[in-house]
């Protein structure tokens, strides 16, 4: 049998054992791979078997002759217990190297839908590397599951060379529901089954369900095809991210490393009087707000006292401290546990019986099915805004909503009285469409910050501020999930980890915190009134950078090296600009075309760059950490390597740039 089975063969074969068989499972496999199969047939009566075997004989002649063999030619459905739902798959051709295919099931009354998966075989054929969402493994997985859903991750994963040209990438429109992807490596064959599943938890009845998978084989740099497959799944999904505001790109304050629980209005707008002084332009005012305890003696209460969402008694008047940090020249975010009431709040009697059986840190989780739940939620933020004027809300635990694996759906018991929808997750959705609805009639240019892991396309639709999660005092976590993000996120604002670093490192060490975190929004979280001045004035001048350069930087075009290394080269680049970070001993940082004013960083913690340049340069110019100019070296083309401070830089600007 010959590579290059089309599409409608595909679905003959799925069509002609459906109506030749009693309902059972199918599997149609390419026969360019050489297998096929037909799990369940076993118990069919013999001529059902023979007529299955016909069908997928008559498949087959209708595929001899034609051409080479694709990706999607190779993809296979798999459903163990189909009951009665009705597949129909097709393939289509998207763009060269470029394929889609589709899976439809229907039934003909409303039923918990199967379980199934879409499977192909990749070759391992310079592969060497795995890409996700979660994580970049170094050399090739053994097989470990990758989930998605609406509030973890993203269903995505691509396999790199070694040179960081993509292999294989391949992405699921399904955005809000939960998908379970691996590619374990075959040791017989060389190469990976990769599938992606569904349904592997219990699901809301429906009638008819559509997915689409993407399957990208073009050579081209990783990121594009990664960045591709992101987009796609948004144009699939039908999903708009919301749009970014010019304040998601401004540097921030954080309380949270800085004052964590034990926090007071007093503190706060001290600290933003000296954030303001450095350039910062916003204050998320993370957990503790809400705490009626005194201070000083607040061991960490989990969240025991999330649900009110009434301001502590350190907090008398959010009104007019909110006004007061506005007259610093700040805008003014409010944290918030979305799913949390806990067991010392006022509405923990009132929500019980509408909690999902999941429990964190004294926080009891909201059944979002509710229709007062959502309700509740949604006129929370909206009152915030009305009431206290404040900027935008960091909505912290979104993917607390979902049952763990084993936990049996109580509503299932109850025949969902009380719920208005049966699937927790489009119940997220619709709970946080309303708050965001709400939230932009108030404010349109309103700042929403969600944190990984639920950074996923369809959590774009509610936030324009997208935070790697907590990774304090590691410089490379921070570097790495930026990068990510960056990947996967598209206009959307990119931020960093919150920094915090000892006010006894050296100004250059504290520096290297802030480069390994430049190609994102940087979030700061250190107790500014400890700092030294040496440790102000870097800061100051990296603000002011980031802020001089933020198209390049965060906004422009990004190309993160390496990913199995940690990415350590990260290049950004708009119209007028390059900057170029580096954050390994001996790497050779390629100024790239002389067509553009061109900045690299030395995030390496060494006293040199190795530089490569096309051209002779009209002028060089190394500057240390506080942004002074330090050398004026004359430049040569080719191979160099050049003096420039620990966490300094050097600018390059060519005699004559390319229009």
């Amino acid at each position: 049998m010959r590579a290059g089975f089309p599409s409608k063969c595909l679905i003959l074969s799925a069509t002609i054992l459906n109506r030749h068989l009693p309902p059972c499972p199918f599997v149609w496999y390419n026969v360019a791979m050489n297998e096929y199969e037909l799990h369940g047939i076993a118990a069919a009566r013999k001529d059902c078997r023979r007529k299955a075997l016909v069908a997928l004989a008559v498949a087959f002649t209708l595929a001899l002759g034609a051409g080479a063999a694709t990706l999607a030619e190779g993809v296979r459905l798999d459903c163990p217990s189909p009951g009665g739902w009705r597949f129909e798959v097709s393939k289509a051709a998207v763009a060269s190297g470029v394929e889609t295919v589709r899976v439809t099931m229907r039934n003909d009354v409303e039923s918990p839908p199967p379980g199934f998966s879409l499977k192909w075989f990749v070759p391992q054929t310079d592969v060497h590397h795995l890409w996700t969402s979660e994580s970049t493994h170094y050399g090739i997985p053994w097989g470990e599951a990758m989930n998605s859903e609406l509030a973890a991750w993203m269903p995505l994963y691509a396999f790199i060379d070694a040179n960081d040209g993509n292999r294989f990438a391949f992405a699921c429109s399904e955005s809000l529901r939960k998908v379970v992807f691996k590619a374990p490596v075959s040791e017989g064959r060389m190469g990976f089954h990769c599938s992606f599943t569904f349904f592997t938890v219990p699901e809301a009845p429906l009638k008819e369900y559509t997915v689409e998978i993407r399957l990208d084989s073009r050579p081209v740099f990783y990121g594009e095809a990664i960045g591709d497959a992101a987009e796609w799944i948004c144009r699939a999904a039908g999903i708009e991210p919301m749009a970014a505001p010019p304040a998601a790109f401004d540097a921030v304050y954080s309380t949270w490393y800085d004052f964590h629980q034990d926090i007071s209005a007093e503190g706060v707008e001290r600290e933003c009087a000296l954030a303001a002084a450095l350039g910062m332009k916003t204050v998320i005012v993370d957990d503790g707000w809400q705490i009626d305890l005194p201070l000083g003696n607040r061991p960490w209460n989990g969240y025991r006292f999330c649900g009110d969402w009434k301001p502590g008694r350190h907090f008398p008047d959010m009104a007019a401290h909110v006004k007061r940090v506005h007259g610093m020249g700040l805008r003014y975010m409010l944290w918030y546990s979305v799913p949390f009431v806990g067991k010392d709040s006022a509405n923990f009697a009132r929500f019980k019986g509408k909690f999902l059986p999941v429990e964190c840190a004294g926080g009891h989780v909201l059944d979002p099915r509710f229709p007062e739940v959502r309700e509740f939620v949604a006129s929370t933020y909206e009152n915030a805004v009305k009431e206290w004027g404040i900027d935008g809300v960091k909505l912290d635990f979104i993917g607390r909503f979902a049952l763990k694996d084993g936990v049996v759906d109580p509503a299932i018991a109850e025949n969902y009285a009380g719920r208005d929808m049966k699937s927790i997750p489009l119940a997220v959705d619709a709970m946080l469409a309303e708050a965001m609805c709400r939230l932009k009639a108030l404010k349109p240019d309103i700042l929403i910050e969600f944190r990984q892991s639920y950074v996923g396309p369809a959590i774009r639709r509610f936030g324009n501020m997208l935070r790697a999660t907590d990774c304090p005092l590691s410089m490379v976590e921070n570097r790495t999930r930026i990068a990510r993000l960056r990947l996967t996120s598209g206009r959307t604002a990119v931020h960093s980890d919150m920094l915090e670093w000892r006010a006894d490192e050296t100004p250059e060490s504290a520096a290297r915190c802030i480069l390994n975190s430049l190609f994102g929004v940087v979030q700061y979280s250190m107790h500014l009134g400890d700092l030294p001045e040496s440790h102000r004035r870097m800061t100051a001048h990296w603000i002011r950078f980031a802020e001089a350069h933020k198209d390049a930087l965060v906004k422009g075009t990004f190309r993160p090296r390496h990913p199995a290394n940690d990415y350590p080269l990260l290049e950004g680049e708009s119209a007028d600009e390059r900057v170029i970070g580096v954050y390994e001993e001996n790497l050779v940082a390629d100024a790239g075309a002389p067509d553009r004013t061109v900045y690299i960083l030395n995030g390496a913690n060494t006293a040199s760059l190795a530089l490569d340049l096309r051209t002779v340069p009209a002028r060089m110019e190394v500057y240390d950490t506080f942004g002074a100019l330090v050398d004026s070296p004359v430049g040569r083309p080719g191979l160099q390597r050049l003096a420039v401070p620990v966490s300094g830089y050097v600018k390059i600007a060519w005699r004559n740039p390319a229009p």
